[in-house]
C-alpha cells in the first residue's frame, strides 16, 4: 500500500496512499449499493406478489380488484425503476473501485522491479553515520544443547521437546498471515471470512499446550526464586526434588481429564456451534498430548536433579548451565 515508499523518502507514498483511500471510500459505497440492490429486489418481490393477489380478485369478481390492479402495476414499475437505477449506481461504484485496486496493483509490480535501485539511491542519500560510541555488551543467554544431557532419556526427551516447541512457534508466523489476510478481506472487500479468527485462537490454545515441556526445558516457566537462587547445587537439587511432587500431580491430572475431554469430544463427533462448524477432538487431542510432552519433561529434570544430589559435581543443573534464564 505503498508504505515501502515511507521508508525510501518517496512522494509517491502519498499517491499509494490516495488510491488506497479511495478504495476504502468506495468500497463502503459498494456495501451501500448492495443494500439498496437488495432493497429494490425485495420491492419487485412484494409487487409481483400484489398483482397475484389483485388478478385472483379480479378472477373472483371482488369489487375495487381494478383499482387494486392498478396500483400494484404502477408498485411493480417503480420497484423496476428502482432496481435499474440500483444495479446501474452499484456497477459503476464497482468499475472504480476495480480501478483503484488495479491501480494499486500495477505501482506495486512497477516497484518490485525498481525496488533495488530505489534502495540503493535511497542508501547513497543518507548522511554518513556518526562515529561509533560506547555500547553496553551484550548479555549472553547460553542455549538448551540435548547433547549435554546425562543421560540417554534426557537427551530423547529434550529433543522431541525441542522439536515441538519449534514447531508451534511458527504457528505465530501463520497467524500473522491469516489474520492480515482476514483484516483486508473484511475491511477493503467487504468479504470476511468465517473460520479466521476462530482458526487462530484455537490454534493459540493448542499452542499454549504443546509448548508446555519445551519452555520447561528453557527453565522459563514462572517461579519465585528469591530463597532459591542462593541455595547450593544440591539445595537446588533437594528443593526440586520436594516441589516435583505437585508437579507430577498437576500434569497427571490434565493427562488425565485431557484425555477424557479428547475421548467424549471424539466419541460424539463435537463441532463448534459456529457457521465453520469444524471438529473440536483433534484440538482437544493437545490437552493430553502436551500434558504428556510435559511429563516427560518434568521426569527428565527430575532425573537429573536425582543425579545432582548423589554428586553435585558430575552433572550441571540447568539454572547453571543458563545463568540467563
Amino acid at each position: 500500500m505503498g508504505v515501502h515508499r515511507l521508508y525510501l523518502k518517496s512522494r509517491w507514498a502519498v499517491v499509494f496512499m490516495l488510491l488506497f483511500l479511495g478504495i476504502l471510500v468506495t468500497n463502503v459505497e459498494v456495501r451501500q449499493a448492495r443494500n439498496e440492490i437488495s432493497d429494490a429486489h425485495n420491492q419487485v418481490r412484494l409487487a409481483e406478489g400484489k398483482i397475484r393477489r389483485a388478478e385472483r380478485a379480479i378472477a373472483k369478481g371482488r369489487r375495487n380488484a381494478e383499482q387494486k390492479m392498478a396500483k400494484a402495476q404502477a408498485a411493480m414499475a417503480e420497484a423496476h425503476r428502482a432496481e435499474t437505477v440500483a444495479n446501474e449506481k452499484g456497477a459503476h461504484i464497482e468499475t472504480i473501485s476495480s480501478t483503484l485496486g488495479g491501480l494499486v496493483l500495477l505501482l506495486l509490480t512497477i516497484d518490485a522491479l525498481l525496488l533495488p535501485r530505489l534502495v540503493r539511491e535511497a542508501r547513497a542519500r543518507e548522511p554518513a553515520p556518526p562515529p561509533a560510541a560506547f555500547q553496553c555488551p551484550e548479555v549472553e543467554c547460553g542455549e538448551h544443547d540435548p547433547a549435554r544431557e546425562p543421560f540417554l532419556f534426557n537427551r530423547v526427551v529434550s529433543r522431541i521437546n525441542g522439536f515441538a516447541g519449534e514447531l508451534v512457534a511458527w504457528w505465530s508466523v501463520l497467524a500473522v498471515f491469516v489474520y492480515y489476510y482476514e483484516v483486508i478481506a473484511r475491511y477493503v472487500f467487504n468479504s470476511p471470512t468465517n473460520w479466521a479468527h476462530e482458526a487462530m485462537f484455537l490454534m493459540f490454545g493448542m499452542q499454549y499446550l504443546l509448548a508446555g515441556g519445551y519452555v520447561l526445558r528453557e527453565g522459563s516457566h514462572v517461579r519465585v526464586d528469591v530463597f532459591y537462587t542462593r541455595l547450593s547445587k544440591r539445595g537446588k537439587a533437594l528443593v526440586d526434588i520436594l516441589t516435583s511432587v505437585f508437579f507430577f500431580i498437576f500434569t497427571l491430572t490434565l493427562i488425565w481429564t485431557g484425555w477424557t475431554f479428547f475421548m467424549d469430544s471424539y466419541q460424539v463427533n463435537e463441532v463448534s456451534f459456529t457457521e465453520w462448524a469444524v471438529q473440536y477432538w483433534p484440538i482437544k487431542f493437545a490437552l493430553p498430548l502436551g500434558g504428556m510432552l510435559l511429563l516427560l519433561q518434568g521426569l527428565a529434570q527430575l532425573l537429573k536433579d536425582i543425579a545432582v544430589l548423589k554428586n553435585p559435581e558430575a552433572i550441571e543443573l540447568d539454572a547453571e548451565v543458563r545463568p540467563g534464564s
